[in-house]
Parts: C-alpha cells; structure tokens; sequence
C-alpha cells in the first residue's frame, strides 16, 4: 500500500528519441494542462474530499478534523494539511494563548464547496453499499448529529442524552455508547460520562440510526419497527426528533433502484 501512495501524482512517460531509441521518464502529476488535472492533483488525493468536508463544516482544529476521518493516521493528516498549506487552498494561524494552530480554508478553498456538495448529492443518490456494515463508523454518526442539532428547540437548560447502539461493525464495538450534551449555547460529544445526569436514552440498531440520519427512514418510523427506542420523560421523548437536523443530504432524491 505505501509504494501506492504517490501512484496518482506520478506518470511514466515513454516515447522515442530523436534517434528512434525508447526513452521514459516521471512526471509528478498528471502531466496536463487541462484544468481538470491541475485540480485533480489537489482534490483527487486519497482523503483529501473529506479533509475539506470537514473543514467546510467548520472544524479548525487538528483533532477536530481527524474525528470526521477516525481511520486516517495523524502523521498522513498532517502531510495532506501541508499539502492543501502549499496548494493555497488551507491556510494555518497560530491561536493566542494557547498550543496548536487552527486551519482554515482561502478563498479558494472555500470553493471547494460546490464540488464537495455534488459529491456527496451524488454519493446519496447512486450509492449502493452505503449502509453495508463496513462502513457503519457509530463514531462519525454521531459527530455529524452533534454538528446538526437545533438549538433553537432545545430546553432552556442542559440535556443530556445517552446513545446506546448495537449492530455496529467490528471496529466500533468499543464505541457504542456515546453521550450529548446539549445546551442552548453549544453541543458537547462525549465518548466518556460527562458525569451528569441522563435525560433521555436513544437505544438504537446502528444501520437503522444511520438511515433515520440521511433521510433513508423516518425516526417515527424507526420507532414503530423497534429499529430505534426513545426512553425518558414523554415531554423529551416528543420532542428529541424535532432536534435533529439530519444530514444535508437527507432530501436528495434516490432512484428506486439505487436503494
């Protein structure tokens, strides 16, 4: 895998010589001019879309931006953060009073957002192994949700809300339960006991959650087939599905035959 890294960025040419003779040589790229290529070469790396997903949904930190992408290694985000620095598409700033840096995203990378979008319209539409176990991350779920509650509706105090999953895939076994904490002034996610507490329990199979999620299924009704069980006091229970946004994908149409 690690001599396929750069397989992208590189191409062999072969051609002959003045003399008739082969001669080959690299070049880094796609070697074109075309607009397409010059733009592939910075957005077609392997985890470069989701980098930028995250940082057009407002992540700015380093450890905020690797908890949308829990399987990439911190030494290769880093690498693809320097890389979007050079390109001019991310630039980075240090944070008075305190360690690290924040990222964000130039002028043009905040047109990145288009593309970004169509993707995943695309991805939402024609996807057919969207929900297949392997790809059931409980972990990114519910730092999605924790990025699109309305805050608006909540209670004019703390809620704590305790997510209970089952159905997750192998290398979510030791994430399946999470707690949010919500206040009318921020949303916390807490993969420990944040000590308060517990207002509502959300017990839930984690392909029937990710479905309610992205519009697949509607939590009334993954309610009323047991997929998803709410369980605290009836003024909660009532009013937890008005808190949740969904996916900004959630209302993109799909053919019947891409379900």
């Amino acid at each position: 895998m690690a001599g396929c890294q750069n397989c992208a960025k590189t191409r062999k040419w072969t051609c002959r010589d003045r003399g008739g003779r082969l001669e080959s040589w690299t070049v880094k790229g796609y070697g074109q001019f075309c607009p397409v290529a010059v733009a592939s070469e910075i957005f077609a790396e392997r985890w470069t879309p989701l980098i930028l997903r995250e940082l057009l949904a407002g992540e700015t930190r380093f450890n905020a931006i690797r908890r949308g992408v829990p399987l990439m290694s911190r030494t290769l985000l880093a690498r693809r953060l320097r890389e979007l620095e050079d390109a001019g598409v991310v630039e980075t700033r240090a944070i008075p009073g305190a360690r690290g840096r924040e990222y964000r995203l130039t002028t043009s990378g905040q047109e990145f957002q288009q593309l970004v979008d169509a993707l995943g319209v695309w991805g939402q539409r024609w996807g057919t192994a969207q929900f297949q176990e392997e790809h059931l991350d409980v972990g990114v779920l519910m730092w999605n949700i924790r990025r699109r509650i309305d805050r608006s509706r909540l209670p004019g105090r703390r809620v704590v809300v305790r997510f209970e999953f089952h159905g997750v895939s192998p290398q979510c076994r030791k994430l399946r339960t999470w707690w949010l904490v919500l206040e009318p002034s921020d949303v916390d996610l807490c993969l420990k006991d944040p000590g308060f507490d517990v207002d509502l329990v959300v017990t839930a199979d984690a392909a029937t959650m990710a479905r309610v999620w992205m519009g697949e299924v509607a939590l009334t009704r993954a309610i009323g087939d047991r997929g998803v069980r709410l369980d605290g006091p009836r003024e909660l229970v009532r009013a937890f599905p008005g808190w949740l946004l969904l996916s900004h994908y959630a209302e993109v149409e799909r053919p019947p035959r891409a379900r």
